[in-house]
């Protein structure tokens, strides 16, 4: 997985926006923020893409910790809902982008109502 290939596959979901809240070094996805800045869905780093936190359900992300080893607690995040996936080729990039589509969703789902249906009417 490169860093030009997942950006460009977040950056192509509605409502999507990147910023580099915490320093230049992390680059943050998020969605939402027709009241602020959005809800994180994925960090990364920018200058080593090694790894990327992606929100997973609490059930799921145990479940993909057990089967892969490039998939562990997140890392400065809340371990039960953020995973850390690797980008080193431990974990394929199809289940990668499907882990970040995943992700996504999750926070997507937990936005104001009236956010998400401005999100719908913008989808593909």
């Amino acid at each position: 997985m490169t860093l030009d290939r997942f950006r460009a596959h977040c950056l192509a979901k509605p409502g999507v926006t990147e910023d580099l809240p915490f320093g230049p070094e992390t680059l943050v996805f998020r969605v939402g923020g027709g009241e602020g800045p959005g809800k994180i869905f994925a960090l990364t780093g920018l200058d080593t893409f090694e790894s990327i936190n992606l929100k997973c359900d609490p059930e799921r992300a145990i479940d993909l910790r057990e089967r892969y080893p490039g998939i562990t607690p997140g890392y400065h995040m809340n371990k039960q809902h953020w995973n850390t996936v690797t980008t080193d080729g431990s974990v394929p990039d199809p289940l990668l982008l499907e882990l970040a589509d995943h992700s996504y969703d999750r926070v997507r789902r937990s936005l104001p109502k009236r956010e998400r249906e401005a999100l719908a009417r913008h989808s593909f």
